[in-house]
């Protein structure tokens, strides 16, 4: 009986940590993902526009595809690249970080330039110029959408592992799965509400049986292209300030830290001088020269980008995983 006790209380223990393990892991996933704001918003923001013209029936089935392919990007080939260069080459983290950061940076500003009448004619959402039957068009879309995933997923991938503590391989390995699995749970599901949202709520001004009800569905109609341009905008802002961030905290840990600094001290200075919510002040003031920073960096990307990325981008880089059919 001694023994059955003692046994029991190691399973306990057993339980105990393991509980507390995932309670870590989980932590650290929320803590990690928060800090992949920009590229997370955007890309809820960019792919329902992959989903206009075609059908409604054919919308959730193409946001299955691409969520799917973005599951495996993250899981088998982001995953694995990332716990390798944590393990063997992590003074690489900076540079990519900041190479990320540059990419949101040139994306809020050329989302800018084109909303200001600048650089305008490039085709689609992925800058494709698509015709043909309606598979063969749903076929390229939902290939372009899922080569823009891949290349934020590589980001947010890239960020969640910059923002985990030093620990073992198997807790980063664990914390990195959950950031891709609860991202991609997160975005896609978003996306699945925004364009379908359209249809629930003529059904709604059309079928529903209460004057309030239809009175709903008209409200969601008319709302909806009000709220994708908020989302639009959000998106924008968080991609300049995240990008911004990045890589001014890439320069701090590279000993470049004046701009950092500087930054710092004006935020500190406004939340002292204002004197009440501290705090808050002090993050407005640092998110918003950080997106201002993010701005004028990315205005100056924007030729390199268009004249000389994105071409060699396209031809080059490795083809991410194809929409399982």
């Amino acid at each position: 009986m001694s023994g059955l006790m003692a046994l029991l209380d190691d399973v306990a223990a057993l339980a105990k940590l393991a509980a507390a393990s995932v309670d870590d892991v989980t932590a650290q996933a929320v803590k990690a993902g928060s800090k992949a704001a920009g590229a997370v918003i955007d890309d809820a923001a960019v792919t329902p526009k992959y989903m206009q013209g075609f059908s409604p029936a054919r919308e959730l089935p193409m946001v299955a595809k691409i969520a799917r392919a973005s599951l495996i990007n993250k899981l088998v080939f982001l995953l694995p690249a990332g716990l390798a260069l944590s393990a063997f080459a992590p003074w690489l983290i900076p540079p990519l970080l900041m190479l990320g950061g540059g990419y949101l940076c040139f994306e809020g500003a050329e989302k800018i330039a084109h909303f200001l009448g600048f650089g305008k004619g490039h085709g689609g959402p992925d800058g494709s110029h698509t015709e043909g039957d309606a598979a063969h068009l749903e076929k390229e879309k939902v290939a372009g959408a899922i080569k823009t995933d891949f290349i934020l997923s590589a980001e947010i991938m890239t960020i969640a592992l910059a923002a985990i503590p030093e620990s073992a391989l198997w807790m980063e390995a664990a914390t990195l799965a959950m950031v891709a699995i609860g991202i991609t749970v997160l975005v896609y599901g978003a996306v699945a509400l925004i364009v379908k949202a359209d249809d629930v709520g003529l059904y709604l001004a059309e079928k529903g049986r209460l004057s309030a009800t239809r009175a709903l569905g008209r409200g969601i109609v008319y709302g909806m292209p009000k709220f994708m341009t908020l989302l639009m905008v959000v998106g924008t802002a968080a991609m300049l300030w995240v990008g911004g961030s990045i890589i001014l905290h890439a320069l701090d840990q590279m000993g470049f830290s004046a701009p950092y600094d500087w930054i710092h001290h004006i935020a500190v200075n406004a939340a002292n001088a204002i004197g009440t919510w501290q705090g808050a002040i002090e993050w407005t003031v640092t998110a918003g020269l950080d997106g201002i920073f993010g701005l004028a960096l990315g205005i100056i990307l924007i030729p390199i980008g268009v004249k000389i990325i994105k071409p060699l981008w396209t031809r080059f880089a490795p083809k991410p995983v194809a929409a399982p059919e």
